[in-house]
């Protein structure tokens, strides 16, 4: 018996450790300093000195053992944790968990990552204890940060340096007002460090010129919620409701075409429509138009591995209560379960003017 065991562990052994390794991994941190961006005069009164911080991140890179890895020049990706000082005792401190990708260009010097995920803000606001923080109606709030890089490893054995400039967004997209968001433009300075002693060679099997891909035009149909509230502080949260069918077709590995009509019931609309009715009679709200609208689009859809980036330009067709003009934009992520069933975390704004963040779920037939 003990001679088995110690054959079956020998053999898995083997395997373990005869398997190519595929990956390494290196951790950043990054101190930045910079400026809140004055996107809404509203919140002049809440820019005051120069707001700093740190990024610490895990990042795993990829070498081409994946086709998706080489069309996209051996991207890196993980996770981030952010903090920082904004400052200003009205809108305090805030933390924030990413996840992100890295991508590479000339020759691999210039790093562009994008990050999205969520923060926590300590002092959000208040209308008796924190009434001037328009900026952030609640704790919690969605991020997304863009960093861009200069950056040189392996300088110094395992340590090596870049430097660029990064964007950080946060913003609750209306699902507490206030929300007038703050964006903080900056400049970074960071460290990096190798989790491992080798590197690894990247892959180059693919000949795109000879790969040809082709798909039929693809159905999709998909469900969002969540819950928003108008821009008067008190109107109260109240859910949403959006049907969505489209068509899609892939023009080649990383690329979708989309078009398609959504059905919004937002109900925040209902009590807005109310309360104009009420409280401001010179703008003729009648107080019983629709708050359901109907929209038609078009997208682009980026696929990298099982996630895909969406973007999309909606009109209202049918739009009997005006807010915020007609058109409309969608952006944010999708993740595929299988070849049909996805999941979405969505976006959905009026130019700068954010309206709700959306999940959704949908089936591409």
């Amino acid at each position: 018996m003990r001679l088995l065991f110690t054959c079956i562990f020998c053999a898995v052994s083997c395997v373990l450790f005869s398997q190519e390794k595929e990956h390494i991994s290196y951790v950043d941190i990054n101190y930045f300093k910079g400026n809140i961006a004055l996107h809404n005069n509203d919140i002049l009164h809440l820019i005051k000195g120069h707001p700093e911080g740190y990024i610490l991140s895990w990042n795993k890179k990829t070498y081409g053992f994946n086709d998706w890895e080489q069309r996209y020049n051996y991207p890196d990706y993980g996770i981030s944790f952010a903090y920082q000082n904004l400052k200003n005792d009205v809108l305090g401190n805030v933390s924030s968990l990413y996840a992100h990708y890295n991508f590479y260009f000339l020759k691999r010097n210039i790093m562009l990552r994008i990050g999205q995920g969520i923060a926590y803000t300590e002092n959000p606001y208040h209308k008796e204890n924190n009434f001037r923080n328009i900026a952030f109606g609640s704790k919690l709030m969605s991020s997304t940060y863009v960093m861009i890089n200069y950056k040189k490893e392996r300088i110094i054995d395992r340590f090596g340096l870049q430097a660029g400039f990064s964007l950080i967004h946060y913003s609750n997209a209306n699902v507490k007002a206030p929300n007038t968001s703050i964006n903080s433009l900056t400049f970074n300075l960071g460290v990096t460090y190798s989790l491992d002693d080798e590197t690894l060679e990247y892959q180059n099997t693919l000949d795109e010129n000879h790969e040809k891909f082709t798909q039929p035009i693809k159905y999709n149909i998909a469900f969002r919620s969540g819950v928003n509230q108008s821009d008067v502080v008190g109107s109260g949260q109240f859910p949403f409701y959006i049907f969505s069918a489209y068509a899609d077709k892939r023009i080649h590995h990383k690329s979708a075409l989309q078009f398609g009509t959504d059905v919004f019931f937002s109900n925040f609309l209902k009590e807005l429509i109310y309360y104009k009715s009420v409280a401001f009679p010179e703008e003729n709200v009648d107080g019983d138009e629709d708050y359901k609208r109907i929209g038609v689009f078009t997208g682009h859809e980026l696929f990298i591995n099982k996630t895909s980036l969406i973007t999309q330009l909606g009109y209202y067709v049918y739009y009997p209560f005006d807010f915020e003009g007609r058109t409309y934009f969608r952006v944010g992520l999708k993740r595929y379960f299988n070849d049909k069933w996805f999941g979405a975390l969505t976006l959905k704004s009026h130019g700068a003017k954010a309206e709700a963040v959306e999940f959704g779920i949908g089936i591409r037939l």
